[in-house]
């Protein structure tokens, strides 16, 4: 590929120049100023000891010099105040763009060495319904596992449910008081609604009640030791919250989700315990086993923070469930690399726990990533809640967006009465926009950062939203069909067709890129470069669209194979964030 040439032929002109840097090259925002920018012009200058000018003309010196130039670059000149920019050549650019029409992988390159990968991701607490605040971990930990499955990876998605700790002995104790002794019969059959009830309901008893307190942590290490109620109980209300997140996961379009809850660790709980005693970890601080990791971790007051290992009763917490689960993943499940998605405000607990799991030995020369988020914030910038207060449900607003893009439909429906055939078909393309807005909105952020949920600016057509690029994949639909194009009648570009047009040129280049934006996300795990990437994609589509005449040009051939092309990278992406397309808006 053109980028590998030319980053190799410039690694070449800076050794020969003795800069022990490497070259930086992006495309150029303009296509005017040339396809490439090598952005190390300033830091050559500083090491040639030298003017920006006079650094950049010493490499355009040396790499036209070069015979890989020629075949690769049409020119290269500097540009003020300290870059360089270069034009391909034309063959150059034909002869790779038609290796991705010809590749039904759109020119997407597998991973040198693809790893077995875990993504861990939604992790929604049993007993209790979906929030918004699941939405991000739910989407960005999918997305990351669709970009590393395209790109070869063996990615193993996990569902790390919280099913033990304290919630659960909250329940079985309320569900004694309730029910009596075996409130089974009262329970089966429950929805989660009715769970979420009684979880309230017992949370009050925890928090006045002491006796309440004390029986509901009695309960935890009976269900950690396997007791056959609590067990019994447990399962019951852990299967009715199954039920209620299976109709969210649907909507999300969410397959692949192998459930783990933490008690699927529970055998290796002990082996913890022993593994940190084998290694002299383990000190006592007030009755449980802790270790202590050092100066690295440190509190507010420079007190070393602690990880519990083993509460003063026996039981265990959720440190000592995810060091478990470390070791099971790299030891059993024979992963080279895991990646976790949560909120923000656990950082430090995992940063804790991967720094023990190293110290154990089961992590070394593995990789870790915590795909950390921020928050969904509602229009007054607070934390998203509904009107009366309470944490907005993920099914609510899932249906909401629903019905806001139905009302769009309708409308549209109302200009053109054949759009849709019937109502059932409208609903159905209401539902794939309605939630691909809100995914595409999701995504389309910095997830670190907190964000604002707005059904207005997700469902518009204007800017960088779902509804943008699905329209351009209607557009290209009906372009394809005018032109009675079909895969059939594809086409490789020769030295004929008029690529030196900047709108044509320029999706060359964004088509090219798709590759290129899937491994980097690979590595850094910023899905909103994807959505960043569709966005500039559809934007230059549209320019060609209404600069370049297609139907019944004499370039009518060739522009069509480009719009083929680019409905099938936009589909692919979107396909990628778990979004469908429309055939018709």
């Amino acid at each position: 590929m053109y980028k590998e040439e030319l980053a190799q032929l410039f690694d070449d002109v800076f050794k020969k120049l003795v800069l022990e840097i490497t070259p930086i090259l992006n495309p150029t925002k303009e296509g005017h100023f040339g396809d490439l920018q090598c952005n190390n012009i300033f830091q050559c200058a500083k090491l040639l000891k030298c003017s920006p000018e006079d650094s950049a003309r010493r490499i355009i010196e040396v790499v036209n010099g070069d015979s890989r130039a020629g075949r690769l670059i049409e020119k290269v000149i500097f540009s003020p105040p300290g870059f360089i920019n270069i034009a391909l050549k034309d063959q150059k650019l034909l002869e790779e763009i038609n290796s991705v029409i010809e590749d039904k992988d759109l020119g997407i390159k597998k991973a040198v060495t693809p790893d077995r990968v875990i993504v861990e991701y939604s992790s929604p607490n049993i007993a209790k319904e979906m929030h918004v605040g699941h939405l991000r971990s739910t989407i960005i930990g999918h997305t990351l596992g669709n970009i590393l499955e395209v790109l070869g990876f063996d990615v193993l998605r996990l569902n790390h449910i919280g099913d033990f700790g304290t919630q659960f002995g909250m329940l079985i104790t309320y569900m004694k008081k309730l029910y009596g002794e075996n409130p089974l019969s009262h329970i089966h059959g429950q929805k989660l609604e009715a769970l979420t009830k009684w979880y309230r309901e017992a949370k009050v008893c925890f928090d006045e009640d002491e006796n309440f307190k004390e029986a509901s942590r009695l309960e935890v290490v009976n269900l950690q030791k396997g007791e056959k109620l609590a067990t019994s109980i447990w399962n019951e209300i852990c299967e009715i919250s199954r039920k209620g997140y299976r109709e969210i996961y649907d909507l999300l379009n969410i397959k692949g989700l192998q459930e783990r809850g933490e008690s699927f660790y529970q055998a290796l709980l002990p082996e913890v315990v022993s593994d940190c005693e084998e290694r002299s970890l383990l000190k006592e601080s007030d009755g449980a086993n802790c270790v202590f990791l050092g100066d690295q971790f440190k509190s507010k007051s420079g007190s070393e923070l602690p990880i519990m290992i083993q509460k003063s009763d026996g039981g265990y917490n959720y440190a000592t469930t995810d060091i478990a689960a470390f070791k099971y993943r790299f030891s059993k499940d024979k992963v080279e690399r895991i990646i976790i998605a949560t909120d923000i405000g656990q950082e430090l607990h995992f940063k804790m726990v991967f720094a023990l799991a190293c110290k154990l030995g089961f992590s070394e020369n593995k990789r870790f990533d915590h795909v950390q988020f921020g928050l969904v914030l509602g229009k007054d910038k607070k934390k998203f809640k509904t009107r009366s207060g309470d944490t907005e449900k993920l099914i609510d607003l899932l249906r909401e967006a629903i019905k806001r893009a139905e009302i769009i439909l309708q409308k549209r429906q109302y200009q053109d009465s054949t759009l849709f055939a019937n109502q059932e078909e409208l609903r159905q393309a209401a539902e794939i926009l309605g939630v691909g807005a809100v995914k595409y909105a999701d995504l389309s952020n910095n997830r670190i950062k907190n964000y604002v949920f707005d059904y207005d600016k997700m469902l518009s057509f204007e800017g960088n939203t779902a509804p943008y690029i699905m329209y351009a994949v209607v557009r290209i639909n009906s372009v394809l069909k005018r032109g009675c194009f079909s895969t059939f009648s594809k086409v490789t570009l020769t030295e004929d067709d008029p690529i030196k047009r900047e709108e044509e040129r320029m999706l060359i280049l964004l088509l090219l890129n798709f590759s290129d934006v899937l491994h980097t996300i690979a590595n850094d795990l910023m899905p909103n470069r994807l959505t960043d990437y569709l966005y500039e994609l559809a934007e230059a589509f549209h320019r060609f669209y209404t600069r370049c005449p297609i139907i019944g040009s004499k370039e009518e051939s060739s522009r069509l194979t480009l719009c083929f092309q680019v409905q099938a990278v936009l589909t692919k992406g979107l396909g990628i964030l778990g979004i469908a397309t429309l055939q018709k808006m």
